[in-house]
């Protein structure tokens, strides 16, 4: 590739085809992420899609950089999660009869629009102020969906051995999924009679590989805790009155843990910055050159983002007490959505959308309508912070001007805003219906619609926060085992499968020579990437 880096509106690596390109990318990614999180209940990440797109289109149209291809994929996938976000919350207003298919359009729309760009607005704000402690410091967090992007461009580009094991690693995986997925050929689990024993996923099992050994294992500790004991023998042992009870109790301790890490972290940087004050006070011309700094460029752009996003959950029908406890809200587990999706490589965007309401009707009465408009902005924050971290990632490993990439993000973000507003009325009104045994099962927006009201057993999800604020503080990596209990088993065990084979991968080959095995591992990650957004996409416009 050429070595020239482009540089526009005085901005170092941004080119103007890369935001021309990022936004047409973005319009096909979103829309096709709205439809495959409605009818599959399910999102994957399209980072490797993206990225593959990106280089193709900018080989097809002169030299290019690998940076460039990275800002290029940072606009395309930037609308898919405030898809994913719309989708996994918002359909409950249709599911509770508030809202139907066939009137009020044109009111409705501005709602979600509004709250999709206070969400969008968000996400940006709070992924900008967390990006050094995230991906900068000490090396960051793994983000194994960056890593497998950053090193998919890097392939392109440099060919021979790398490029032929990740393509060919890549073209395995999607022939694979393809049988799976569409053909019906390879079984979608693994199971022993009537058991479920593991995902039949090479996605999942490249993930576990790049996490590595230690997330995984902890993760998997925790899957066996919930699936293997609590659900199981629970009830046998007397300890719950039934079934139901003690999944509970699981689904209260796993999301209680991963609330529990966001403490911790906010505990952790809170204590930090009293440490670097501390110090600043010992200098008094420190603390004189921080008050004339209070006006700085950064700041007042994060004040002016955050002030528009506030206008827009007014317009969104929130009131103004709900919509400050909202950016209260978003901008705490926006840090815990930033630890679990770096720890793990999943994001429950709509989880977090239930914590935050949780929280504001302690204080605050809200309707169903304006909780769903919560519920929506924070996933949507959650899911587009969450794409511009893994982005952040990919640009460490590049060496991309994260300024540009943020630039692209906001391009790509704005025009999925708008794709996906509409994306969700226009398959709404195709189908008719929405919710289980319907043609849109929207399994997400099913569950926040049933945990509206209440998130199972407060004792248990207090204690579970109170130790995993505590593990977080000892070093331990509290999200993971908060999601190994609160996901289902066998996405666990195809994970922990990959981890396994790291760390065997590991002993043989040694942690320094074994880099082959990540380029082998984000191949099978995005090969299932690439074949389940591509299916979404022919789905959409065939309407199979």
């Amino acid at each position: 590739m050429g070595n020239t880096e482009r540089n526009f509106l005085g901005v170092e690596q941004l080119s103007l085809r890369s935001l021309i390109f990022g936004a047409l990318g973005s319009c096909i990614i979103t829309a096709s992420s709205m439809y495959v999180a409605l009818r599959m209940s399910a999102l994957p990440w399209p980072t490797i899609f993206v990225a593959v797109l990106s280089m193709a289109l900018l080989k097809l149209f002169g030299k290019t950089t690998n940076n460039e291809i990275n800002i290029t994929q940072t606009a395309m996938s930037a609308g898919s999660m405030v898809a994913g976000g719309l989708a996994f919350t918002l359909p409950g207003l249709w599911i509770m009869g508030i809202w139907n298919s066939s009137s009020g359009f044109s009111e409705n729309f501005i709602k979600v629009l509004a709250i999709a760009i206070a969400g969008m607005l968000f996400g940006t704000v709070t992924s900008y102020i967390l990006r050094y402690r995230f991906i900068v410091k000490n090396g960051g967090l793994p983000y194994p969906i960056g890593l497998a992007a950053a090193e998919t461009i890097k392939a392109g580009d440099e060919g021979g051995k790398k490029s032929i094991i990740l393509f060919g690693s890549m073209l395995v995986s999607t022939i694979y999924t393809f049988l799976r997925d569409q053909l019906a050929m390879v079984p979608q689990v693994f199971m022993y009679k009537s058991t479920i024993l593991a995902w039949n996923s090479p996605m999942a099992v490249g993930m576990g590989y790049i996490l590595g050994a230690l997330y995984t294992g902890v993760w998997f500790l925790g899957a066996l805790f919930s699936n293997a004991f609590i659900v199981p023998f629970g009830p046998k042992l007397g300890l719950f009155s039934d079934a139901a009870a003690a999944t509970a109790f699981k689904t209260s301790a796993g999301i209680g843990l991963m609330v529990g890490t966001g403490a911790g972290v906010l505990i952790g940087i809170i204590i930090s910055a009293i440490k670097k004050f501390a110090k600043k006070e010992s200098n008094n011309n420190s603390a004189f050159s921080d008050k004339m700094k209070l006006f700085n460029s950064s700041r007042i752009l994060i004040i002016v983002a955050t002030g528009l996003a506030f206008v827009f959950t007014v317009t969104s029908g929130l009131s103004v007490v709900p919509s400050i406890l909202l950016i209260i809200g978003i901008f705490i587990v926006s840090v815990m959505a930033a630890t679990i999706t770096g720890q793990t490589g999943i994001n429950p965007m709509e989880i977090f959308g239930i914590i935050v309401l949780l929280a504001i009707r302690i204080f605050v009465d809200i309707d169903a309508a304006e909780a769903f408009m919560v519920a929506g902005c924070v996933a949507v924050a959650s899911g587009f912070s969450g794409d511009l971290f893994n982005d952040y990632k990919a640009g460490q490993v590049l060496g991309t001007n994260p300024k540009a990439q943020l630039i692209s993000q906001i391009v790509g973000g704005v025009i999925g805003t708008i794709v996906a507003s509409l994306a969700l009325f226009a398959i709404i009104n195709q189908f008719g219906e929405i919710g289980t045994d319907t043609a849109l099962p929207a399994g997400q927006a099913v569950g926040v619609t049933a945990m509206i009201n209440g998130i199972g057993d407060p004792v248990v999800f207090g204690i579970a926060a109170l130790i995993g604020a505590i593990l977080y503080l000892l070093g331990l990596p509290t999200a993971t085992l908060g999601i190994g209990i609160y996901l289902p088993f066998y996405i666990s065990s195809a994970v922990f499968l990959g981890g396994v084979i790291r760390f065997v991968a590991d002993r043989v080959r040694g942690k320094a020579n074994n880099e082959t095995g990540t380029v082998a591992a984000s191949g099978l990650l995005g090969g299932e990437g690439i074949t389940g957004v591509g299916i979404a996409i022919v789905k959409m416009f065939t309407g199979a």
